[in-house]
């Protein structure tokens, strides 16, 4: 929640009221991102004295990103489910989430009858089609933060910049299944968006970390190295025709900007190497000095007994 001091009573109602009307147990988790309209004391007013309810503070506004591990970190459960804080997301879709849960360690929820301005539809659109092509993980609606998590999948997860909206895909990547489920949307009545145009170009930023940690995070060299190979190998051929006119029609070799260029070409080549190989070095130390795997092991099958998700770090 960030500046939802309107609509913090009735997200701590709306909340309480479905999971009693599902009858689930489960502890509430506000996290506040450094809101400045009192939404902290508003959102404490409202639990009064539930046990259930836990108010995370941020220092300062970090974004929606931080926002989430906040909550990730501190939540007990065994399944976690996170929505926004502005009313959108209805929370009398959790059992339903958790009813796809069954077979899968993420739900994603799929906002089909959006009820947003047609201005931040189109490039969630946009985004969304991109997203599911770049990443391979197929979904309609990344940018709904109505999800459902198995908790030891959050575990490995990092979330920085907008990297919340890629939780799916990055818990792919490590093995997590997904999938997907329409929800409702309802239309925002109190309070002020925080979404502007500029964080969709934030997004496709992001975009471009992600698909690298996807294809290349534990062997960097093979991006570098493919791409130096491929300079250094242009950098010889243009070199070779500036020596193929020299001989064959005299032509200056010394003034002829492709010789610059070859130069250029060549020394990027060897540059674009140099770097996939310090990669691979920080690569190796960051594993082995955390103690972490480049696999992770959901479960081992024994003779009379099953050992439970082993995926944890240096499991």
């Amino acid at each position: 929640m960030f500046n939802e001091a309107d609509n913090a009573a009735a997200c701590y109602a709306d909340i309480s009221a479905a999971m009693a009307e599902a009858g689930l147990a489960c502890e509430l988790i506000f996290v506040d991102d450094g809101s400045t309209d009192g939404t902290v004391a508003a959102l404490l007013e409202a639990a009064g004295d539930d046990a259930r309810t836990v108010v995370v503070e941020l220092r300062r506004n970090f974004g929606q990103a931080a926002a989430m591990a906040a909550g990730f970190e501190t939540a007990r459960g065994e399944v976690v489910v996170a929505l926004d804080g502005d009313l959108q997301n209805d929370p009398r879709d959790i059992p339903l989430l958790l009813e796809h849960l069954s077979g899968f360690d993420v739900v994603s929820g799929w906002r089909r009858g959006r009820r947003d301005r047609l201005a931040r539809r189109i490039p969630s659109w946009i985004a969304n089609r991109l997203i599911s092509a770049i990443t391979g993980v197929k979904l309609h609606d990344y940018g709904c933060s109505l999800k459902a998590y198995r908790r030891e999948v959050l575990q490995d997860i990092r979330l920085y910049g907008e990297m919340h909206r890629f939780i799916p895909a990055l818990i792919h990547w490590v093995g997590g299944r997904v999938t997907e489920v329409e929800v409702r949307h309802r239309p925002r009545t109190a309070g002020r968006s925080k979404y502007g145009l500029g964080r969709t170009f934030r997004v496709l930023l992001d975009l471009v970390t992600v698909k690298f940690m996807l294809k290349y995070f534990t062997n960097p060299l093979y991006f570098f190295g493919t791409v130096g190979l491929w300079t250094l190998l242009c950098g010889i051929g243009i070199l070779g025709i500036v020596v193929a006119k020299k001989l064959a029609r005299g032509f200056d070799m010394t003034g002829n900007p492709l010789l610059y260029l070859s130069v250029m070409l060549g020394a990027m080549g060897v540059q674009f190497v140099m770097m996939g190989l310090i990669m691979e070095v920080l690569t190796r130390t960051y594993y082995e000095s955390q103690r972490r795997t480049p696999h992770r092991i959901r479960t081992v099958h024994r003779e009379g007994a099953e050992d439970g998700d082993a995926g944890k770090p240096g499991a």
